[in-house]
Formats: C-alpha cells, structure tokens, sequence
C-alpha cells in the first residue's frame, strides 16, 4: 500500500489505471490567518477522474491533520482510520468518477506544503506554498504525480485586506478569491500565495506582469531591474522556443523562509526573499538573480508546459532551465559573460559532486520520491547543463533550437520522456544521437584532458595530441567537441592573445591533432577553451608556470574563468599545495576584473584554508589572506564591488588581535575607509566574525538585534549565537538543530550555519559522536528539507581525521539506515577524505 514515500512502481500503476480530468479546491485560511496558534485550515477537493479498469482500486493521497468526510460517487467513505502514510483507499471505482474530500491540513513552518510565517516587524501573516517534489497533498487531496495532469480551480477565502495569488487570474468577492480554470498542469506547479504582500504590477508584450514582497520589505524591492530581466527573458524566449508563454499573467513572489532559490510554479513563481537585498550587493549577486528569473522562466516550456513523466528525468528539467537561463543572460540582457560565470562557480558544483563515491548518470533511475529528494544536486543542474551545451555544440545551435521548436508544439501540456527530446532534435538535426546519450547521459564521472606533445629540433610541435582518461571505478571515455588555444604572452603589455584557434573531436584515450603540427609552441595551451565540453583539464608545465604568473594578462573573462576552476580542481585534487592556491590567487586577482571570478575564488580560498589547509600552516595562510584583503579594501576604487568582496574576505579571515582589532574598528565606526557603507549586511557579517573568534559576544549581539529588530536580524542573531565558543553555546545551537521540532526551518539552517566554526574544532569534538547518534531519528522525525540540512551540514567535517572517517564507516555498516540518508552520509566521508588528502599534499610543501 502507498505511503507518504511514493514509489516509481506505484506510481506507474495509477498512471495507467487513471485519467483525472479535475480539481476544485476550496481553502478556508480565515482562522489561521487571525490566530497564528491555529495551526490547520479547511481544505474540501472535488476530483473528476475515469478509471480505465472499473471496479479497480486506487489510492489519493493526502497528509492532513483530520479528514472530515469524503465521499466517492455520492457514497461516504470510512475516514476513521485515515493514515497521512497511506493516503485514503478508494475502492470499486467507475469509468467516471467524482471524489469529495474534506479536511482539516496543517500549516508548515518547514518550507514545505503551505508554509506560515509571521513577520515579526508588525505581527502580519504571510503564506505560500512549495510543492515539489511531492507536498501538494498537505493542502489538498491529489494524485500526486507529475504525469496525472488535470486542470484546476480554486476557491480562498481569506481576509479581505490580503493579496492571493494563485495560478491564474482570479475575481475577488468580498473575502472569497475565485481563480479561473488552468490549463492542464501537474500537481507540484501549483500554487497558492497568500497575505498582505506589498504589489507592484507591468505589462510587457501583452502578459501582465506582478512583483510581490512582505510589506515590512517593499523599500528594499527593486521592481524596475527585475521588471528588465523578466521583459528580456519574454523576448528572448519568444524568440527562439517559437511558442508563446503559455500561462498568461506571469507573477513573482519573494516570500519568506524558502529553502530554495526560486520554484516555477506556473504563472506564480516564488522566489527567496534573499534577492531582495537589504544591503549592497556585487553585479555578481545581482547576475545571480537575474539567473534565477530566467532559470523559472524557461521552466514555464520546459517542465510546466511540457513535463517529464517520472522524476528520472528531473534532470532534463533542471539542467535545461540551467542552460537556458546562461544562455539567455549572455544573449538576452546585460550580463554577456554569463558563461564565464557558469564555468566559474556552478560547473564546479558539478564536478565536485561527480567526483563523490555517490556520482551517477544524469539520466537515472529513481525509484522512489526520497531517491529523488537527495538528487536536486550538482549532476542534476550544472552537470547536465554543461552536457546540454556540449550537444548545442554537437549539433549545431540552430538544429538544436528547432529541435526544441518542435518537441514544444509536439507535446504542449503533455508528460514525455527523454527519448522524446532526442527524437526531436534527431530530427531537426540529422544526427543519431544514441551514442552521444549512451556516453554522456548514461554513465557516470568526469574525464580528464591532457595536452601531450613533442617538439622538432627547430621547437616547433612535431606532434600534438590530446590524452583522456578516467577514474577507475567509472572508467568511460567519451567523445569530446573541444577548442584547443594557443596563447602569445605579450612582453610589453603582459597580457595572453589567443593566436590560433582549433575546434575538433577527441576519442578515446588518445586523439592527434594533425592541425597543429609545425605551430610554435605557445605561452600557454588551453583546452576546452570557449569551455564547450564537460571535462576537466589539466596544463603542461610550461602553460602552468605562465598562469600562475600572468592569469590576469587574458583579456577574455572565459579562459580566465577556465584557469581558476582548473587551479581549485586540482587544489581539490591534492596536486596543488593549498598554501600555493592561495598565493596564486592572491597574485591573480590583482589584476582580475569579472567580479564573478573575484567572488568564487575569494570563497574558495577561505574553504581551502578551512578544509585543505595543513593546520600548521593554516594561521598563517588567514593572516596572509587577511593583510591581502586588508590592503585591497583599503586600495580598491571607493563604492566598487571589489571592495565590497574584499571587506567581506577580510572579515572571513581575521584571526589575528590586530585585525580583529581593526574589524571591530570598522563595526564600530572609529575606523572607516572611504566609499565603504557598513551596512546592515555587513555589520552583521563583521560581528559574527568576531563572535566565533571569541572578540564578541552576546552583549553585542542583543545590542545588534535591537538595531535590525527583524526577521532576518532574528536569524542572524541566530547564526552568532551559535558562532559563541563556549560550551554553553555549542550546546544549545545543537539542541535547536537536532531536538527542537517547532523552530522554522530557516532559523534551524541559521543556527547549523554558526555551528561549525574552522577554529573551534576542539570544542566541537564531543559532537563528532553525537552526530552518529541522532542522525538516523531526525532523519525519521522530520521532513525531507530540515532532516537534510542536519544530515549534510552538521556532518563532523570540523574532524579532519581519520578517526571521523573510520566512525562514519562504522555508522555506515548499519544495513538500517533509509538509502537517501546513507548517501548523504557516504557523501560527507567523501568530502573528509578528500581534505585529508589535501591537507597532507600542502604539508608536504613544507618541507
């Protein structure tokens, strides 16, 4: 019998019994609304379904707590056994069928279902609701699968003074909010947001455009840039999918405690309230955004209007809005090095979760919804992504899109596989792509590129080879689109000019490269330049010692951006002491200007010093760091970005009594330098440095929560107290993480955020053991989002040892643990082992 946990057989079994035509739903949010201690509101369902076998039985699902009544065909139902772990049984069915439910549904605080937040700025309530993967269930009875398509209309009622938003557009009668029919659409794209949210409404092209916050923050909303993107977006989309936005009205919502970026419910998109920015941010802050809004914008094609079938294809859904959204930023608006960006910061995602004992194909199996609830990982988006851009170049941009045309209109409101997209783009481009998906899509890992050359005696290249291999256990060579550049150093200027370029295919282990033959050997030879394939590269040792001297002399944002996540990777790798990444990106970034860059290689710094560092030397890479950022924040142009992203550095890295000393200064105002606004942001970053150095404490903290008396001041308070190195602190952070059920999801990831401090790893050492002990209960005890921050964030990476290692191997010897748990577990081990590696490959360079 279906529980909660839905599984693939399951759920193919009631795709093929049902088509469901329906769904009214009435929602009563008048009592939760006026009295935040009610914690359920009424929800009744009317589903019109027909049953292809009649007399079979099927089951609806719902997570409530109490049902009412239900009716099937005019026949009550027993609801007095009703079990949110089995849904509701519904036996005898006919051809047509109509289902009445009636039930009283909880208000979450989790993120999940339909989400309850009180701002405590003026005590208004706010909901919204998240549905994906599969949580529509906690606000109304459904079939909750994403190929049982079905049209819906919903009915709210709510105070008067509230705005509710749904799918659609809708007609307000006194205290009801009737919305209109959709079209037919899955069950986890819908939507509902409702309460006094602040609104601010456009038109462009015809769609009516809406931009929503919480009141307490409308001051901060910056509705004509994100107007921008969103109209930019439209064009471009329009464009080259060659179908119109099918929703209609097309609404943005920031709401609160959202534990995702954004999700792309159709026509109602709800974003995190963390792009409304309350302080100064960097371009790159704001190119993320813009990201963002494209990414759900192109999910409105891709996934709403046409959508997978079974979550196994999730990937194809996100990877898509992934490379769709990059490739409209650097066609469509203001942000043309989006690519540069994307190979900076989310690639590597993708190669870092590639490399973890738990990789796997992007196109996988997923048998259950918590096999897919772990899966919204580096593979699923920016690996994906970046085998999608390896086969635009595979087949031509313009083939590609065709392609794209074609599978739009083909299956518009329909559910359909991966093999559906690969006929449509076969047959707009001519190419059997069996083989591409059997290399790329099918297994699992990351192959890596070499250059392999030999000179003749008058230094030209008398041969000129690319070499691939790939790890042992997902040992698969695959076919490669790359481009080979060679780079002149001007002496003069000091800058990299590509001299020639060469586009070809690589094969197997080895692949010669007749066209360079006779070519003078270059400053630096760059595979993969323009980055069209998924790979890492490595350099030989002549380009090696010219990047670390010149990175900043390529006038290119891309073949920097290729570099730097070439120098992290092999850092990661243990083929570059942590102690010479940092030196190397300190000298780069002195003449670095694409603040994307800037910013990754800043955070991975400081994540190298915290992981890979040898902690014998890791005091002084901080301080090295810190005198660095000191000087540059002092040096950068007043107001800039750079200087913003180097405040913040210095103030990660501070150890020292003096810089501490000076951090304080700047917190304080004795100390200023000129064009930095130590805003509300950056006070609360510069305090929570000095809190988990022990150079402030909870006087500061409750002096600085009465300046930002708000709901994140609340929740950065949070993060600093949990940053407290005392054992006092240590233990009520972790007594909120792991015991405390009833605190908001978001708050819980504040506390985790402040738990692990680099510095206070002796102080942590008692929780190494807690972690295995609990970890299985709140794995059992809570939802999916809130049990995965404790599981993956306050897994023991503060014990850098072997001793943790050998720990997790014994927790993992347990045959008892869920497999979603066991692999975010094995993934921590990983992530240990591999800064155990690190931290003995820096050592070594001590010596």
């Amino acid at each position: 019998m279906a529980g909660t946990n839905l599984t693939l057989g399951e759920a193919r079994e009631r795709g093929d019994l049902l088509d469901v035509a329906s769904y009214h739903i009435a929602l009563d949010l008048t009592d939760g609304a006026g009295n935040p201690g009610t914690d359920t509101f009424r929800s009744v369902t009317e589903v019109k379904f027909s049953a292809k076998t009649p007399g079979a039985s099927t089951f609806i699902d719902l997570i409530a707590a109490d049902v009412r009544a239900a009716t099937l065909n005019g026949t009550p139902l027993d609801v007095s056994n009703y079990d949110p772990e089995v849904g509701l049984r519904l036996e005898g069915l006919n051809a047509d069928n109509v289902l009445v439910v009636d039930a009283d549904c909880r208000y979450m605080n989790t993120g999940e279902g339909l989400h309850r937040f009180v701002d405590p700025v003026d005590d208004e309530v706010y909901l919204y609701s998240q549905f994906e993967t599969g949580d529509a269930k906690r606000v109304y009875a459904c079939f909750d699968q994403p190929d049982l398509k079905a049209t819906f209309t919903l009915e709210v009622t709510a105070p008067e003074h509230w705005e509710v938003v749904s799918n659609s557009v809708a007609e307000k009668v006194g205290a009801v909010v009737k919305f209109a029919p959709t079209p037919r659409m899955s069950t986890y794209i819908t939507a509902l947001v409702a309460g006094p949210y602040h609104k601010v409404t456009d038109v462009h092209d015809d769609i009516p455009l809406g931009l929503y916050c919480r009141q307490s923050l409308k001051t901060f909303l910056d509705p004509a840039e994100i107007f921008e993107i969103t109209k930019q977006g439209f064009d471009f989309f329009h464009e080259h999918f060659g179908v119109r936005y099918p929703f209609g009205k097309y609404d943005q919502l920031f709401v609160p405690e959202f534990n995702a970026g954004a999700m792309e419910n159709a026509g109602c998109v709800t974003i995190s309230e963390s792009y409304v920015f309350r302080g100064k941010v960097t371009d790159y802050v704001r190119e993320n955004r813009a990201n963002t809004i494209l990414h759900e914008m192109a999910h409105m094609w891709f996934g709403d209007l046409v959508t997978m079938r079974w979550w196994d294809d999730l990937w194809l859904n996100e990877s898509f809005a992934e490379w769709a959204a990059h490739w409209a930023a650097a066609g469509g608006t203001r942000f043309t090095d989006s690519w540069a960006a994307f190979c900076t910061d989310r690639k590597g995602w993708g190669y870092r979760q590639d490399q973890l004992s738990s990789t796997h194909p992007i196109a996988c199996d997923i048998p259950d919804m918590q096999a897919v609830e772990v899966n919204f990982d580096g593979i699923t988006y920016a690996k994906g992504a970046s085998v999608l851009k390896q086969l635009v170049a595979y087949v031509g941009e313009d083939d590609f899109v065709s392609g794209l045309r074609s599978y739009f209109k083909a299956h518009a409101f329909g559910n359909t596989t991966l093999a559906d997209l690969l006929t449509a783009l076969t047959e707009a481009s001519g190419r059997d792509l069996s083989n591409w998906s059997a290399q790329w899509l099918e297994t699992a890992g990351v192959n890596t590129l070499r250059p392999d050359f030999a000179l003749a005696p008058d230094g030209t290249y008398a041969s000129f080879a690319v070499t691939q291999d790939a790890p042992p256990d997902h040992a698969t060579l695959r076919s490669h689109r790359i481009a080979i550049g060679l780079y002149d150093l001007s002496e003069s200027t000091g800058r990299l000019i590509r001299r020639r370029r060469v586009e070809t295919d690589i094969h197997g282990p080895r692949t010669e490269v007749a066209e360079l033959v006779g070519e003078q050997p270059p400053a630096v030879v760059l595979l993969n330049d323009d980055d069209l394939t998924y790979a890492k590269i490595r350099l030989d040792e002549q380009s090696l010692a010219t990047v670390v001297d010149h990175i900043g002399g390529f006038t290119e944002a891309l073949p920097r951006s290729l570099l730097w996540a070439t120098a992290w990777d092999m850092c990661r790798d243990a083929e570059l002491p942590t102690r010479d990444y940092v030196r190397l990106v300190l000298n780069g970034l002195a003449a670095e200007s694409t603040i994307s860059v800037v910013e990754t290689q800043l955070r991975q710094v400081r994540a190298a010093l915290a992981s890979y560092a040898d902690p014998a030397w890791a005091p002084s890479g901080y301080e090295l760091v810190a005198e660095a950022a000191l000087e540059r924040l002092r040096t950068a142009e007043p107001g800039s970005d750079v200087q913003l992203v180097w405040a913040r550095t210095f103030a990660g890295t501070a150890r020292t009594e003096a810089h501490l000393a000076y951090l304080r200064a700047l917190l304080d105002g004795t100390e200023q330098v000129t064009g930095l606004d130590v805003d509300t942001e950056l006070r609360w970053d510069f305090l929570q440095s000095l809190v988990g150095m022990g150079a402030a404490g909870e006087a500061e903290i409750a002096a600085e929560l009465e300046r930002d008396p708000t709901d994140q001041g609340n929740k950065e308070a949070a993060t600093a107290r949990a940053l407290v190195p005392t054992a006092e602190a240590k233990a009520q952070a972790w007594h909120l993480a792991t015991e405390d059920d009833t605190i908001p999801n978001q708050v819980g990831l504040a506390v985790i955020r402040g738990f692990g401090h680099p510095n206070q790893a002796a102080l942590l050492e008692p929780y190494t053991d807690r972690f295995f002990a609990v970890v299985a209960d709140v794995w059992a005890r809570r939802t999916s989002e809130v049990a995965q921050n404790v599981a993956v964030l306050l897994y023991p990476a503060w014990a850098v040892t072997q001793e943790t290692v050998e720990r997790t191997d014994a927790w993992l010897a347990s045959a008892d643990h869920p497999p979603a748990l066991r692999r975010l577990v094995v993934e921590g081990k990983d992530r240990l082992v591999r800064a155990l590696r690190a931290r003995a490959c820096d050592a070594s360079a001590a010596s």
